[in-house]
């Protein structure tokens, strides 16, 4: 279906001479209709994404095998060590539940995946990923030979000019 201008359906309607009135109430509804709606607006899908934890490790006191972790947040006035307290804590409440009683969470990983949220906002913890992730070492420092970009060229100072 072709779409129409709204000024010239209004001129339409003022060459067949309708009441003023009555066609400012429909050029005013037309407006009104061919807004778009906040929530209609066409977005891009969003990006997924994925947490990796990044350690820091100068020293190489981590093994040098791949291990993994969860991402979990506690309120920044707390202690980072009470952290493995709290997911007990969590876990045993949800244990004390009946549902917990049917499906005990018996290690971390089991909390973490599959005890509900709200446990853990009892205890002020917030899981940010309920599956493990990889995590990485680094030795936390940038070399300073030939940096590579994707294209295969060099960045330097030299070629930003």
């Amino acid at each position: 279906m072709p779409k129409i201008d709204v000024n010239k359906v209004a001129e339409i309607l003022k060459k067949n001479q309708l009441d003023p009135a009555l066609l400012r109430r429909v050029i005013e509804e037309m407006n009104l209709a061919v807004q778009p709606d906040p929530g209609e607006e066409e977005k891009p899908p969003p990006v997924k994404k994925q947490f990796v934890i990044l350690i820091s490790d100068p020293e190489e006191k981590l093994p040098k095998d791949d291990f993994v972790g969860w991402v979990l947040q506690i309120p920044e006035s707390e202690s980072p060590a009470t952290t493995q307290e709290r997911v007990h804590r969590a876990a045993y409440e949800f244990n004390a539940t009946k549902k917990g009683q049917m499906l005990p969470a018996k290690t971390v990983g089991d909390t973490l995946e599959n005890v509900p949220a709200k446990h853990f906002r009892a205890v002020d913890t917030w899981v940010k990923t309920k599956t493990p992730v990889l995590m990485l070492r680094t030795a936390n420092d940038i070399p300073s030979d030939d940096l590579k970009i994707e294209k295969g060229h060099r960045l330097d100072r030299d070629e930003e000019d």
